[in-house]
């Protein structure tokens, strides 16, 4: 049974927040118009915000691999990220 002074771990905002908080910082970013101290904190959030959607793709990965039957003769194959 858990403590009920224990914090809840803390959990991960949605893919979707995440990619639009992130698409805003890239907008303020190449504007140019922002400090330097201030543009260096959003650079580490959004280096944040990149890890974390890039850990939800990689968790909704495994489980779409999961779900495919490989008993239908269907395998999961690993998915290649894009090159740009």
């Amino acid at each position: 049974m858990a403590k009920k002074d224990e914090t809840p771990p803390e959990k991960k905002p949605a893919f979707e927040v995440s990619l639009k908080r992130l698409e805003k910082i890239v907008a303020d970013l190449e504007k140019g118009d922002i400090e330097l101290e201030q543009s260096l904190k959003l650079y580490e959030e959004g280096a944040k915000l990149i890890a974390s959607c890039r850990s939800q793709l990689q968790e909704a990965e495994t489980r779409i691999e999961a779900l495919r039957p490989a008993a239908d003769g269907l395998a999961a194959e690993p998915m290649e990220p894009e090159q740009e």
